[in-house]
């Protein structure tokens, strides 16, 4: 079976595929702005300011954020090095906060 964070990753692989992620600082942070997405990612092991600058950006927005993963788990789950993961689509996020509660 399954453990939760596997399980959440393995959404994440998969909202992938279906191109339902947006990635990287700039990417996502115009995303933010225009509240086109409904769930962060943020490397738990990402630099300080760079967290600090989603989860208070996310908080104002009203956006749910998660620090959870390491980089590796994030990058691993989506095939590409990146610390800093959107996903666009209410279902998948929908899903993901559930699994993760």
């Amino acid at each position: 079976m399954l453990d939760k964070k596997q399980r959440a990753l393995q959404l994440l692989g998969l909202a992938r595929r279906a191109g339902k992620l947006t990635t990287g600082e700039e990417g996502v942070l115009k995303k933010i702005r225009t509240k086109k997405v409904k769930l962060v990612f943020v490397a738990s092991d990402g630099s300080e300011a760079t967290k600090k600058k989603f989860i208070d950006k996310c908080t104002s927005y009203q956006i749910d954020i998660n620090c959870d993963f390491t980089k590796q788990e994030l990058s691993s789950a989506i095939g590409t090095s990146r610390t800093i993961v959107a996903v666009d689509d209410l279902g998948f996020s929908k899903k993901m906060m559930m699994i993760l509660k």
